[in-house]
């Protein structure tokens, strides 16, 4: 009877432990692969970019930057007029044919489409701790599945988006996760202004290397081991497909300070990322 109890103990045991790995891996597996949409979404014009100056003031008025130098929005104090502002520029945006943009522009055009209908859907439901608990299923991980926008005719997810167009289009620059923000503390952080055709591949670099030299992106815990981002797990196929690979992603971007992060204690790596919602509290203009 004692062997019984045991035996049954032990499989119990190895199932919990088995679920408790398969719940680990929810988030890889909810992520999609990277591939385009449309064939013509891989189309580019010369048509003149769209005005983002409705975005750009938003983001001057409510975006905070903490002591880390991380750009948190004031969701509370966004007006009725601005949040109207925002989902009128976010349709204004939706109504237009983004092949006809160069390419500049359309990751421009993308990137602060994503990075806005973000914002506004957490504004539609705010108060809320996290972007994740903004759910339209059970079994949802957070509102980036439900068709949120109509695209030039097209409905579209906020993972349509990225995984259906950004990425499969920027196959071979892995710096675009340092254009899109997720509302989330972990996530690459928003910056004061809004992309454009002129400023939006320099904002590739300069935003990979201010997350990568943060502690966000790049950290060492009490134990002495590295710790990155999820972001670097969950894509480590953008980031060159091995440990190898990622590395020398970043240390391309790695200031003194963070390449001896990487150089000391480099051997196993723990990964982090902070759901919190990316929230201004008790920080001025």
């Amino acid at each position: 009877h004692m062997d019984t109890t045991r035996l049954t103990l032990r499989i119990l045991g190895i199932g919990l432990v088995v679920l408790i790995s398969a719940c680990a891996s929810v988030e890889r597996l909810a992520i999609p692969k990277a591939k385009l949409l449309d064939g013509t979404l891989a189309q580019s014009g010369v048509q003149e970019e769209p005005k983002h100056d409705v975005w750009g003031r938003f983001l001057k008025r409510y975006l905070r930057v903490d002591s880390e130098g991380f750009g948190r929005l004031a969701y509370a104090e966004v007006s009725v007029d601005d949040k109207a502002a925002l989902d009128a520029y976010i349709a204004t945006l939706a109504a237009l044919d983004a092949t006809s943009l160069n390419r500049n522009a359309q990751l421009a055009y993308w990137s602060n489409l994503y990075n806005a209908k973000t914002a506004a859907v957490v504004l539609s439901h705010y108060p809320v701790a996290s972007i994740r608990n903004i759910k339209d299923g059970v079994f949802d991980l957070g509102p980036w599945e439900e068709m949120r926008l109509i695209v030039n005719g097209i409905a579209l997810s906020l993972h349509d988006i990225e995984h259906g167009i950004v990425r499969p289009l920027w196959p071979n620059t892995p710096e675009i996760h340092y254009l899109l923000n997720c509302a989330a503390l972990g996530c690459p952080s928003l910056v004061d202004y809004a992309y454009e055709e002129s400023n939006v591949e320099e904002s590739l670099s300069k935003n990979a290397s201010r997350f990568i030299n943060s502690e966000r992106g790049v950290a060492v815990d009490e134990s002495g081991r590295l710790v990155l981002s999820k972001i670097y797990a969950w894509y480590l196929s953008d980031f060159g497909g091995s440990k190898k690979k990622l590395i020398q992603h970043l240390e391309k971007y790695a200031d003194a300070a963070t390449q001896d992060k990487i150089v000391r204690h480099g051997g196993a790596i723990r990964y982090a990322y902070d759901w919190s919602l990316n929230e201004a509290k008790d920080l001025n203009p």
